[in-house]
């Protein structure tokens, strides 16, 4: 703890993905894609791990699984309605900590932004839907950005969209295509809910971890 307390210690800005990190959304995500896939491409089915593609677009993991354009069109835009539908249906649950962790940084003198993969039509459901909408000063989808992550220009380009300098910010993130992208940025990057680090970020157990040490005071302006 003390480690990840040190890294981050004066940094203001947070910069926080969702899927995975603040979010269980995984189950979600897998069971949409199972879904769209059975309707519109089978064949592919039995190759598909949604694991496997933690972190990237849903255009990123049809063209991936080798769906050509028209069939990826189909499949992105079917994925997306049937997540939408599971999100409405309350499927996307808040990890534990999660609203703790964007209460003490909002309350803190810091100021938390989200970085993610997802699109905006999901990602504004799933931020209404579990009442985190308030939180954010601003917003980054995969609709923003040509490059996903593991593209270290989609950190990237959040930090020039909101003019953060990398050595004030923290990136948090969870799967291997996040981290990537954030530490090829140039951000200290916190990794939570994964079994083990990947390269380049510090392993933290988990959000309430995190606020552990926000709460010792170690970090941030106070």
């Amino acid at each position: 703890m003390m480690r990840a307390a040190t890294l981050v210690a004066g940094r203001r800005v947070w910069l926080c993905d969702l899927d995975g990190t603040l979010v269980d959304s995984a189950p979600a995500h897998a069971a949409a894609f199972r879904a769209a896939l059975a309707e519109y491409a089978p064949s592919l089915l039995g190759s598909f791990r949604y694991e496997s593609y933690a972190g990237a677009t849903t255009r990123e993991v049809v063209t991936a699984l080798g769906a050509g354009p028209e069939v990826a069109d189909l499949l992105v835009r079917r994925k997306q309605r049937l997540y939408r539908e599971y999100v409405a249906a309350g499927e996307v649950a808040l990890f534990p900590g999660a609203r703790r962790l964007l209460d003490r940084l909002t309350t803190g003198g810091r100021v938390a932004y989200l970085v993610t993969s997802g699109s905006r039509g999901s990602v504004e459901r799933v931020l209404k839907g579990c009442s985190l909408d308030g939180y954010f000063s601003g917003v980054l989808t995969g609709d923003d950005v040509a490059a996903g992550k593991p593209d270290p220009a989609f950190y990237r380009h959040a930090c020039e969209r909101w003019s953060v300098a990398p050595d004030d910010a923290v990136a948090v993130e969870d799967s291997e295509h996040g981290v990537a992208s954030a530490v090829g940025a140039g951000l200290v990057t916190l990794q939570v809910n994964a079994a083990t680090p990947a390269a380049g970020a510090t392993w933290v157990r988990d959000l309430d971890e995190i606020v552990a040490f926000l709460d010792m005071g170690v970090s941030g302006s106070e």
